[in-house]
């Protein structure tokens, strides 16, 4: 009975600047291109998106880092 949980992460692959609209985009499964564009857009527009970014770059935390086949439980 393992459920599925979503988190939020800063990516680690999608990563323009700090990550926050690739791990968006990953999140809400949609291109990330489209949520750097409203994040410009609200930023140009007057509004909060350039400190929505800053506190989301804070409060949000990276993306783990992936299990690699070098640990002491690797198959050799």
């Amino acid at each position: 009975m393992s459920e599925n949980v979503r988190r939020l992460y800063r990516s680690r692959t999608q990563r323009m600047i700090g990550g926050v609209c690739g791990g968006l985009g990953e999140y809400f499964d949609i291109d990330p291109t489209i949520v750097r564009l409203l994040f410009v857009v609200t930023a140009l527009a007057g509004g909060p998106g350039l400190l929505a970014y800053i506190i989301m770059l804070i409060v949000v935390p990276s993306e783990p880092e992936p299990a690699t086949a070098s640990g002491p439980n690797a198959i050799a």
